[in-house]
């Protein structure tokens, strides 16, 4: 039987491009996870798909039912409006980020994910949490490169 799994992502750069971070809540029956890392050069909308890259890939049994909450509408509404699906068709070719959409697109399709958008910085208690661990990550001292991000 598939486990069903809610996920809450948010990514965070504190300038844009400059250091950011993501930041994910699992929450599957009594269990919870949070996720989170920081990098030294990146952009808001590289940490948001990169939050639910992460989030997916630590899944760890194929055909998962994912209710995936996040506050990026450049996310939420490349998937559900199936954006994404129409770049991949063209090789990403003019769209910003394909090394994440390409590694987005892989875990996806092992998974029954429904994405749904909310507001950022709102009522949504695990959606704050995130935006808290993306931040927290995203002034640590220990931020990664993102090989991927290029001016």
């Amino acid at each position: 039987m598939a486990a069903d799994i809610t996920i809450y992502t948010d990514g965070s750069a504190l300038g844009n491009p400059g250091p950011g971070g993501y930041g994910v809540v699992m929450l599957s029956g009594p269990y919870r996870k949070e996720l989170s890392q920081g990098y030294r050069l990146t952009t808001n909308n590289r940490m948001e798909l990169m939050a639910v890259c992460v989030a997916l890939e630590s899944l760890r049994f194929a055909g998962s039912n994912v209710t995936l909450y996040s506050d990026s509408k450049y996310v939420v509404e490349a998937v559900n409006q199936r954006w994404v699906l129409n770049w991949e068709k063209s090789n990403f070719r003019g769209k910003k980020n394909p090394d994440l959409w390409m590694r987005f697109l892989r875990i996806y399709r092992r998974h029954n994910v429904r994405f749904v958008w909310v507001k950022g910085h709102a009522s949504t208690i695990e959606n704050n949490r995130c935006d808290h661990l993306a931040v927290a990550a995203a002034q640590s001292g220990n931020l990664l490169e993102d090989t991927g991000y290029s001016e």
